[in-house]
């Protein structure tokens, strides 16, 4: 667990499964789609189909909840881009639009990055998003981190096309920026 104030991340429990649900799933047409890769097709899942499977959420290294005020509001995640090399993409969603614009996902992904350059043997973290998710990216700049690539019109949404962005800080980069923040 680390915390930040009124902000918690920590690995999700038993009692965070149906709050999970409502959050990632429940919705037909939720909010938050329209900022998390809208381009990928999402479906709304049945309580009891997401309960089938949900005790793959609990307790695992790389997805955790985040918690304001002991509520919990979104996750936080990585997968491996290619473990061998180490290479590790992260990301992140707050799942209600009030959460938004608050500096709250700024501060989620700090204590995420500390959490993985503190407890993995990782040269670098990164995420991709894309160029319709402003936020995102400037949650990214916030944090030190260089955008290292813009693949050009590759996400198609509304009828239009997008860029690819894929932003990421090396640890000694982090570790200058944390004791300069």
């Amino acid at each position: 667990m680390y915390q930040d104030n009124e902000l918690v991340i920590r690995p999700i429990k038993n009692e965070d499964l149906t709050r999970l649900w409502e959050l990632m799933c429940k919705d037909e047409k939720p909010e938050w789609k329209k900022w998390d890769a809208p381009y990928y097709e999402y479906k709304s899942v049945p309580y009891d189909t997401f309960m089938e499977k949900a005790d793959s959420y609990i307790n695992r290294e790389n997805f955790w909840g985040i918690e304001v005020d002991g509520v919990l509001r979104g996750i936080v995640s990585y997968y491996w881009e290619h473990e061998p090399s180490k290479w590790l993409e992260m990301g992140i969603g707050f799942h209600e639009a009030g959460s938004w614009g608050k500096g709250l996902g700024t501060r989620a992904f700090s204590l995420w990055m500390n959490h993985l350059f503190t407890t993995l043997p990782l040269v670098r973290v990164g995420y991709t998003t894309w160029s319709g998710n402003h936020r995102m990216i400037r949650v990214g700049e916030k944090l030190g981190m260089t955008m290292e690539a813009r693949i050009r019109k590759v996400r198609y949404y509304n009828g239009q096309y997008y860029d690819s962005i894929r932003m990421g800080i090396l640890r000694e980069e982090w570790e200058g920026f944390t004791h300069n923040n």
